[in-house]
């Protein structure tokens, strides 16, 4: 899968690239240019401006779609390939683009995978994934409302890797449900210092943040980690197709909660986030951590194999006074005993959560777990938590932009609404074992809700269709590779 996805960064940027150019062109009047047929030699006469400007610099003979033409004319592609990934990462160098640039590429040596096929059927191989890659609908580069990264990766976990997400606790944040955190941590802020997700994935809650608020309204920079090193050049090649300015990005790799970077950065105004649940972590088996300054003050760590609490926790410390962040959980943070209790507790009693929000079950791909959304801030005007029911108003996959209003609109103005909203007092949570699941207090409406069938079987059929387009190519390029390999 690796050399897949290598692939679709090198049709992703070869195109982007072009499109820069050919605009470039068009906008002074040649109105008919088209990068890909200039000569080697022409192009050259662009290289320094265009590096200087877009920060890498790509030869229309290695650009992928003339790449693709060619390629049974190539006598050895997976060394043409390499040469290209690794010529892209060299135009970066001494741009403003190096960093985003370094180290995109795998360059993992496909024949050496291959070690016992004929150099003819290593090139068969790369020509069907050149042909699957360029089968992929990739859209508009420029609209941050669709991360195409995000679901081609989902999709292609879900058939190479079929336990990988359940094992790693990963599931790709629908749109839908980005715009919402997104807009929950900016409610109320025109403009912020920093923004920040400790487990940023394709990075598409920072591409939301940025959408809704715009990139000049963040001013110090925007930041994020992963330990998935697919998610973390994914992440990096979106912030770049999307133009957002290399002195403002910062995304690393590396575990977060035992290996945090960007300590020196502190605090984050507004905070997003969607963290695998309940994966394994060190916890108390090192004791350095509980003496870290993200977990001292509650005196307990999360368990060793429910690490929820220990990213909410991180989180929580690295938000600044009047921030806020929103996080997107599993719902065993909200009842669980144990330690997760006593951190909850410690959450309650300091009064840090302003509200939690139940989702409608099967919102994420992957799962069926009915997830929750828990919003925390360090400058309440008051000693409640907001507990709010979407699935009084949206039911499964249903969940719309109406919806999205319905819920904002709720948190704005924390009036109790029956089978939909309730304001509790820490008080009275307390009295209920520092449970917060949200049917204790917001039961559910034991009337069938009526809903526009209509509505949901196109939202629906729109949704099916897309999905239906990615696996119809990626089970036909498979069942080729199988018949061919």
């Amino acid at each position: 899968m690796q050399y897949i996805i290598d692939v679709l960064f090198y049709r992703t940027l070869s195109e982007n690239f072009t499109e820069y150019v050919n605009t470039r062109q068009r906008d002074i009047g040649n109105i008919d240019f088209n990068y890909a047929n200039l000569t080697d030699d022409n192009a050259e006469q662009m290289r320094y401006e265009l590096s200087k400007d877009k920060g890498i610099f790509i030869l229309p003979s290695e650009l992928f779609e003339n790449i693709r033409i060619n390629a049974n004319k190539i006598p050895n592609l997976n060394d043409t390939l390499t040469n290209i990934f690794i010529n892209i990462e060299k135009s970066a160098q001494r741009t403003k683009h190096e960093q985003t640039i370094k180290g995109l590429f795998t360059t993992i040596d496909i024949s050496k995978l291959l070690s016992n096929t004929p150099i003819d059927a290593v090139n068969d191989v790369l020509i069907q994934i050149l042909d699957f890659v360029d089968s992929l609908p990739l859209y508009d580069y420029s609209n941050s409302e669709i991360d195409n990264f995000g679901d081609i990766y989902e999709i292609l976990l879900t058939i190479y890797q079929p336990n990988a997400k359940k094992r790693n606790g990963q599931y790709y944040t629908p749109q839908i449900i980005s715009e919402l955190i997104a807009r929950i941590a900016l409610m109320g802020k025109t403009n912020v210092k920093k923004v920040y997700d400790p487990t940023c994935g394709s990075g598409s809650l920072l591409l939301k943040v940025v959408d809704i608020l715009g990139k000049d309204n963040i001013q110090y920079g925007i930041f994020g980690q992963d330990n998935d090193i697919v998610a973390y050049n994914m992440c990096r090649l979106n912030m770049f197709l999307h133009d957002i300015d290399t002195y403002k990005l910062h995304i690393a790799l590396g575990d977060t909660l035992t290996d945090p970077q960007f300590k020196d950065e502190l605090p984050f105004d507004v905070i997003v986030s969607n963290p695998p649940y309940s994966i394994k972590w060190k916890g108390k088996s090192d004791p350095n951590l509980i003496k870290d300054p993200r977990f001292s003050k509650a005196g307990v760590l999360a368990p060793k194999d429910k690490a929820d609490f220990a990213f909410i926790m991180h989180m929580l410390s690295w938000l600044s006074d009047d921030g806020r962040a929103a996080i997107i959980c599993f719902p065993g943070v909200l009842y669980r005993g144990g330690v997760e209790r006593k951190l909850r507790k410690y959450l309650i009693d300091n009064n840090y959560i302003d509200c939690i929000i139940q989702l409608p079950e099967n919102l994420f791909v992957g799962t069926d777990v009915s997830t929750c959304i828990m919003v925390l801030s360090k400058s309440k005007l008051d000693t409640n938590i907001l507990f709010v029911n979407t699935t009084r108003i949206a039911d499964n996959r249903s969940f719309s932009q109406e919806h999205t209003e319905i819920v904002l609109n709720a948190i704005k103005d924390r009036k109790e609404i029956e089978y939909f909203t309730k304001v509790v007092s820490n008080e009275e949570i307390a009295k209920h074992d520092y449970n917060l699941s949200v049917s204790i207090y917001v039961p559910r409406e034991e009337i069938i809700i009526p809903i526009d069938i209509n509505a949901i079987n196109n939202e629906v059929k729109q949704i099916v269709e897309r999905d239906n387009i990615l696996r119809e190519e990626i089970d036909k390029f498979i069942s080729e590779y199988e018949v061919d390999v």
